[in-house]
């Protein structure tokens, strides 16, 4: 990925990982312009979005951020039900307003002043197989579980179980994934599987610390 940003005029800032908020604090910060706007590796800018963007900046904006609507692919299928239909992110803002919190996982933009809703999209080609998301789920689980342990919260082997089914339940039912086809069905089940993870890593924490 750095050689690919570096085969572009554009500079390259190489840093230790500080966990997913501190670490696009520290780029939004090294930023040489004040409007920043954040996108994934695995995200690519609409063309739509890329001219509203530049309309949105050709003057004076009315607004300190604007909050986009992604459009989710998944194994390849987007994914227009399980609760990612109307998913939408603050990720065009000005740093002067605000700027990500610290949080080592599931970080966000603070900021104060207006925010504006944007319907032209980021499509974002998340998991392109089955591996890459089991893969991506023992990290996320592990950073979740250490940020929940560290906010005093606790969990059960029963709580983990519940918690897992009610994902499955408020995706694939709930949420219609279910018309989303096996995809959805696949979606919907690593995903509650995910969650399980995340609350039986927390229960193990505590016995662990329980136990020493």
């Amino acid at each position: 990925m750095v050689e690919i940003c570096r085969s572009f005029p554009c500079r390259v800032i190489e840093h230790e990982w500080l966990g997913f908020g501190a670490t696009k604090k520290l780029a939004a910060n090294s930023a040489t312009h004040d409007w920043i706007l954040s996108i994934d590796a695995d995200e690519v800018i609409s063309p739509e979005l890329r001219d509203r963007i530049r309309a949105i900046l050709s003057a004076p904006p009315r607004s300190q951020g604007y909050r986009v609507r992604f459009r989710s692919f998944y194994l390849g299928r987007e994914i227009r039900h399980c609760g990612w239909d109307n998913e939408h992110h603050l990720r065009l803002f000005n740093r002067k307003a605000g700027n990500y919190t610290d949080r080592p996982v599931h970080e966000s933009v603070v900021l104060e002043g207006a925010v504006e809703q944007l319907e032209e999209a980021i499509l974002h080609y998340t998991h392109p197989t089955v591996a890459t998301q089991v893969e991506k789920l023992q990290r996320y689980t592990d950073l979740a579980a250490r940020q929940l342990y560290e906010e005093g919260r606790r969990a059960s082997p029963l709580g983990a179980i519940v918690s897992g089914l009610s994902k499955f339940i408020k995706m694939y039912f709930i949420d219609h994934g279910f018309l989303d086809g096996k995809e959805g069905l696949v979606l919907s089940t690593i995903s509650a599987f995910s969650v399980y993870c995340k609350y039986i890593k927390l229960w193990e924490m505590g016995r662990c610390k329980r136990s020493s």
